[in-house]
């Protein structure tokens, strides 16, 4: 009659001796978990951290402060947690070899950031080191740079947990600007035009002429502004990710990241995404043509033309990035 009660007592022993092992790797440090599968020396992640508060140097403090600053907006802005699910990790960009997560964001020097990439998950070759000899088109080939929505649920949480997270982000109008300029004035993006340009045209020009119905390659920015607002506009479908917010393209309130980048300050910030990766010696962030940008004079011009009513709506569209990555409202607009 006892041998029941003791095998019972066995198996309640061995059950909870299982669970404490689960419990254990649950609770273990992302530092310690991430020193165990790295190969040898520091990860990024604890080279960001580990430092002694009282030794910030003045760039880390500033990233400090961006840190918090979008945490408290997350915390002020955000009322709904939900969990991630795979379609909102498309845009993260993983590297296993330096423990490097980063999310793309489309006209934020994301060109340059995959090229970079590329060296140094070796995705680029042996012949390239220069992330400018690989072309601009090479890099946005899917299936060269691996994101993090096509892992396990397991390896998708124990990355989160022990690889740096970084993003880059900009001025939410200069952005926008910046995508209608490279999308919609240049003669050789037929493919937006068509998918793009004639539906703007069709929807919000009056009796457009049937070139214009044909080609889509004149659009003008306010056509494009009358577009985005539009309700039906995101009934339809998603925004193209050159023009989506970034906080819908990379959930910064879902995600805890460890670098916040700003175009504005995009050199200076690379090298010290860079540096903690511990691959400043190896591969240098391209410089990017000044002459070219986007600036917020230029930006000016475009809004002078949109109505305050308009300026409003599409403020109101793209609040949460102004908010959430501390960038002040315009100067320029006339609604307020």
């Amino acid at each position: 009659m006892r041998k029941p009660k003791i095998n019972r007592m066995v198996l309640a022993m061995c059950l909870g001796s299982f669970l404490m092992v689960i419990f254990y790797f649950q609770i273990i440090s992302p530092f310690n978990l991430s020193a165990c599968c790295r190969k040898s020396g520091r990860s990024p992640l604890q080279t960001l951290y580990d430092t002694d508060p009282l030794e910030l140097s003045p760039l880390q403090v500033m990233h400090q402060g961006r840190r918090a600053l979008l945490e408290e907006a997350c915390r002020s802005y955000t009322r709904k947690r939900r969990v991630l699910i795979p379609e909102d990790l498309k845009h993260l960009i993983v590297d296993d070899r330096h423990g490097l997560l980063y999310c793309y964001v489309p006209k934020v020097a994301c060109t340059n950031w995959k090229r970079v990439l590329m060296v140094l998950t070796g995705q680029a070759g042996g012949q390239h080191r220069d992330p400018l000899q690989i072309p601009a088109n090479e890099a946005h080939i899917p299936g060269n740079l691996r994101t993090l929505s096509e892992y396990s649920t397991a390896e998708i949480n124990q990355r989160l947990r022990t690889y740096l997270k970084f993003l880059f982000v900009r001025e939410p109008f200069e952005r926008l600007v910046s995508a209608y300029r490279n999308k919609f004035t240049r003669s050789y993006n037929t493919a937006f035009h068509k998918r793009y340009g004639t539906k703007i045209i069709r929807r919000h020009r009056p009796e457009p002429r049937p070139e214009a119905l044909e080609r889509g390659d004149d659009v003008s920015f306010a056509e494009f502004v009358y577009y985005l607002v539009d309700p039906s506009t995101q009934r339809e479908e998603p925004f193209n990710e050159h023009w989506e917010r970034v906080h819908s393209l990379c959930h910064p309130c879902l995600i805890h990241y460890d670098v916040i980048g700003k175009y504005e300050t995009l050199e200076e910030d690379s090298s010290y995404v860079l540096k903690l990766a511990g691959v400043d010696g190896e591969v240098t962030f391209p410089a990017s043509a000044k002459s070219t940008r986007t600036t917020g004079d230029m930006a000016a011009t475009f809004f002078k033309d949109i109505s305050p009513a308009y300026q409003k709506k599409l403020y109101s569209l793209y609040r949460m990035d102004f908010l959430l990555f501390n960038y002040s409202t315009p100067a320029y607009l006339k609604f307020r």
